[in-house]
């Protein structure tokens, strides 16, 4: 691990929760195959502001997600220049992002949680939310891709949500199927993007471009630090 540790040790010194590290391999973005390593970086949320979710989103949780995201952005440019600074590539992919070529898919040009999952960080829950054992799901991801070669610190975790459908029985756009999500599958084995999206837009009156957040309100993981749901 030659540049791991420096770079980990820069990230959180600058305000990230967590730092983690994968080579995605064949999971490198067809666009650029080149950058198949990646650089996880998470930030962990307010537990106050989250409490203030309370059956629909609030104003402060919706603030407070949008500077988490920029926060996040941020972080991510200091990687860049870390590892531009030592001649190698590297491409932020924003905490919040979308494509403009296929709105109807509901995904953004990487997903954060293949290359979380890769670094053995967490897990994809049946919210489809990344999960990570200390902080539970109540943490928002950015990534930086790279030809810089990285390795993970951690396996990938073998963990899951066992029976629980807290967050099925809880979502009020039905779009939680309640099963366990299985690495590599389809999004829509555990989650109705479409429904979770049209939701989301009924609470405009809180601010454009609104979160919901009940799913991760109520997950247990959030509840107990390092709890495993029964």
């Amino acid at each position: 691990m030659m540049y791991e540790q420096e770079l980990k040790t820069l990230l959180q010194a600058n305000g990230a929760t967590l730092v983690g590290f994968s080579d995605l391999g064949d999971r490198a973005p067809a666009e650029f195959p080149n950058l198949r390593y990646a650089v996880t970086i998470v930030r962990r949320l307010s537990d106050t502001v989250v409490e203030t979710i309370n059956g629909k989103p609030s104003i402060m949780y919706f603030h407070h997600y949008r500077t988490t995201n920029t926060k996040l952005d941020l972080l991510a440019l200091d990687a860049v220049d870390f590892m531009e600074a030592r001649g190698y590539a590297a491409l932020p992919i924003a905490a919040s992002q979308s494509t403009n070529t296929d709105k109807d898919a509901y995904k953004g040009v990487f997903s954060h949680k293949t290359a979380a999952v890769l670094s053995g960080l967490g897990f994809i829950g049946k919210n489809a939310l990344f999960i990570n054992p200390q902080y539970g799901s109540k943490i928002r991801l950015a990534t930086v891709l790279t030809d810089m070669p990285l390795s993970p610190e951690f396996p990938v975790m073998e963990r899951g949500c066992g029976a629980c459908e807290i967050c099925k029985n809880a979502c009020p756009a039905k779009a939680i199927t309640g099963n366990n999500y299985i690495y590599g599958n389809a999004r829509d084995t555990v989650l109705d993007a479409r429904r979770c999206s049209e939701h989301m837009k009924t609470y405009k009156d809180i601010g454009r471009g609104a979160v919901c957040g009940i799913c991760m309100r109520v997950c247990p993981y959030n509840q107990r630090k390092g709890g495993t749901p029964s």
